[in-house]
């Protein structure tokens, strides 16, 4: 059996995991921020690093006291070393060095970004067949991915703009829901009409596999407070008076408009690479809406467990173990690095 201690501080969470053999979660401490970003209806960079500092400690302890191990039952220490906020990786990465170098274990670097996609192995060990389509969905997140391999992996898409994790945020705030957005709406747009608004759907070019959804998070505010007239910029005092059946219909109809447009570009993604699978991870991949209309797609999709689609410690571990195995350890001078490794 191999363990391997995760660490993760890419962005608002504090996490720190044990996984055993690349899918057996023996142990998965999340130390959230939610609170702490609340009211300023997204994540302070600065807020973000100091409750790293004061959380990176208890959190390992708690994953260890979890899993039942000692440090010397670990067989090596990974870390989440980008993409992220520069100040919430270096806490991370700091604590995951000095762990490697004091106990003599190897350290192996994960990029966050992939370590979404390897999320379906989680607790079950799912292989889904390749090639596949991979489609990583957050708030900081909107891309697709062409994966051979856990180790083979290729940027084919991208968002333009704003990620849909972070349209759904925006709206969120539009009509006064509350932070993080994406739960609250997906929840909301459950008990409302999706067909009430024609809110646009962004495809870009016949072929294009690049999202864009600030037209549509732009579409959400003017159908709630008009449409300015010429010269004019668009009203920013409160909403007019709405009632929960409004906000059900526009939640609804924000939300099939995003869905519709993440469906149509895995077709286009899956007819280009002849896919066999699709792999769908991050923080919009536990949406209800998403994971329906999901289930009617002509190719096998893999979910992440629910547990495991928000930022984790359990999904970098989980992979480290794909490198272990190849023996793809990282040098003790490891940066921390605000881009991912995926890139056009």
């Amino acid at each position: 059996m191999t363990r391997i201690l995760g660490i993760e501080s890419t962005c608002d969470e504090t996490a720190a995991s044990v996984v055993a053999d690349g899918f057996d979660v023996c142990s998965n401490a999340v130390a959230s921020q939610a609170e702490l970003h609340a009211k300023y209806r997204g994540v302070v960079p600065e807020i973000a690093s100091r409750a790293h500092i004061e959380n990176i400690l208890p959190v390992i302890r708690e994953a260890m006291q979890i899993a039942g191990v000692s440090f010397d039952q670990i067989d090596a220490i990974s870390v989440a070393h980008r993409p992220g906020l520069i100040g919430s990786l270096l806490i991370g990465v700091t604590a995951a060095k000095t762990l490697a170098w004091s106990l003599g274990k190897p350290l192996i670097g994960i990029d966050h970004v992939h370590a979404h996609l390897y999320s379906v192995v989680l607790e079950n060990n799912v292989q889904p067949p390749m090639p596949a389509v991979g489609l990583v969905c957050s708030g900081g997140h909107t891309a697709l991915y062409e994966i051979n391999d856990w180790l083979e992996v290729r940027l084919i898409g991208s968002t333009i703009d704003d990620a849909v994790g972070e349209a759904y945020d925006k709206v969120a705030a539009i009509l006064g829901l509350g932070y993080p957005g994406g739960p609250i709406v997906d929840r909301l747009a459950a008990t409302g009409n999706p067909k009430a608004i024609r809110f646009p759907r962004t495809l870009l070019d016949r072929e294009s596999l690049d999202f864009s959804f600030s037209g549509l998070k732009t579409a959400v505010l003017y159908h709630v407070r008009g449409v300015p007239k010429r010269g004019e910029d668009v009203k920013t005092e409160s909403n007019p008076p709405m009632n929960e059946h409004e906000l059900a219909d526009i939640a609804a109809s924000f939300q099939a408009a995003c869905i519709d447009v993440i469906a149509e570009k895995l077709m286009r993604a899956a007819r280009r690479i002849s896919a066999r699978s699709i792999i769908v991870g991050g923080g919009v991949s536990a949406n209800r809406g998403l994971r329906a209309r999901l289930a009617e797609f002509p190719l096998p999709v893999h979910f992440p467990p629910l547990a495991y689609c928000t930022d984790n410690a359990a999904m970098s571990a989980g992979l480290a173990h794909v490198y272990f195995v190849g023996q793809q350890f990282s040098p003790l001078n490891l940066d921390a690095i605000t881009f991912s490794q995926f890139r056009d």
